[in-house]
């Protein structure tokens, strides 16, 4: 049975609500995550004053005269605004950027929060016209903590399943896949990608996808990966492949932890699935011990990219790091381990090129200490 389950954007944006309209609010994050969801429910049950929520999603054209409307009542009643859906509307920068810019003027700006399910199209938006008028607040996959609470996964089901909420309902019945496949996958593909960025072969860019997701948590050169699609090319078009999928927020590609800039940039990418979902569409069978391990380290590297700061690999010679995190002067090398035979060399080999650094291991016993608080669980050590 389903529970509300409270995600972290709600915490974020009610803590900046309060601190009153000095920016606009943006929420960003992957399709069907419960963007939507959460914040109708903080609105209807938590949110003291008056509000206007439209979506441009129920237009069959939405302009930038609807928005102007809707922004035009919310001043009248001193409400908080909420526009969901907000890429939908041509030229919604600019006409937020003038509406927010006036007030600004008059001094007696509104509290304004947009959300957007195309993520490449409202980061656009975002860069070009709203520089430093908004703070963004970032929504994620669900992890096994929300997927358990909001609907009883287990950890087993959640190495499978997790990351959508909306498929768990259906995920022993075989509609899960066309659901993963044609309302994630394919929609974020043709809607997000597709309609806002010139690809040249679409079919080899989908194609593209399913190979990047084969690797879960593992370093793959773009030489390899572009000798694994169906066509010719250079390392450039996988690059490009690759920061398209990142900036729609599916996968993060990791560089390798290095002092050396250079060394950084020119490094062959640590590929990391966004949820675990995504590797499962690809087996659809019981993993074997590797492929388990495998998904485990997918889970503690998605935990960390919540946490917003510099996150890599490190690998020299046969020794090697599953990740980094930079924060300021501080360094921690985590080593995940799944049950595998796996020594700590690699961290010891890491200690001994940064003797500042702290080393972590994760394990499938100290894992929920570690998703409750990942930075606090860092901080202990």
């Amino acid at each position: 049975m389903k529970n509300i389950v409270r995600l972290s954007i709600i915490d974020n944006l009610s803590r900046n609500l309060k601190e009153g309209p000095e920016f606009i609010q943006v929420i960003l994050g992957p399709r069907q995550v419960g963007k939507t969801t959460s914040i109708l429910n903080f609105l209807e049950n938590e949110y003291k004053g008056t509000y206007v929520f439209a979506s441009a999603d129920s237009l069959f054209n939405a302009s930038t005269t609807w928005l102007k409307e809707k922004w035009q009542e919310a001043r009248l009643g001193q409400s908080l605004l909420v526009i969901d859906e907000i890429q939908k509307i041509e030229n919604w920068s600019e006409v937020v950027k003038s509406l927010w810019d006036e007030d600004k003027r008059k001094k007696s700006p509104i509290l304004c929060v947009l959300l957007g399910s195309s993520s490449l199209e409202l980061q656009r938006g975002l860069t070009e016209s709203l520089t430093g008028r908004f703070q963004l607040i970032q929504a994620f996959h669900w992890n096994f903590h929300e997927s358990q609470a909001g609907y009883g996964l287990s950890f087993e089901e959640y190495l499978k399943y997790g990351g959508y909420p909306g498929s768990y309902s259906i995920r022993k019945s075989e509609t899960w896949v066309s659901y993963l496949k044609q309302s994630i996958v394919e929609t974020v593909i043709e809607k997000d990608i597709l309609l806002n960025h010139s690809v040249k072969s679409p079919a080899l860019f989908k194609q593209a996808f399913e190979i990047v997701i084969s690797y879960p948590a593992q370093e793959i050169s773009y030489t390899k990966l572009l000798g694994q699609l169906q066509d010719k090319g250079n390392t450039d078009l996988i690059k490009h492949y690759i920061k398209l999928y990142e900036g729609a927020l599916l996968i993060k590609a990791l560089e390798k932890f290095s002092t050396n800039k250079i060394k950084v940039r020119s490094s062959s990418p640590k590929i990391l699935p966004l949820c675990p979902a995504f590797y499962y569409l690809n087996i659809l069978a019981e993993y074997s011990p590797i492929e388990k391990g495998r998904v485990f380290e997918l889970i503690v590297g998605a935990q960390l990219v919540r946490l917003g700061l510099d996150l890599y690999y490190w690998r020299e010679g046969s020794n090697e790091v599953d990740y980094v995190i930079k924060r300021g002067r501080k360094i921690w090398a985590i080593e995940v381990k799944s049950g595998r035979k796996k020594s700590s060399k690699g961290l010891e080999a890491f200690k001994s090129n940064f003797p500042s650094s702290i080393g972590v291991i994760i394990t499938f016993e100290n894992y929920l200490d570690f998703e409750k608080d990942p930075m606090t669980f860092l901080e202990k050590l």
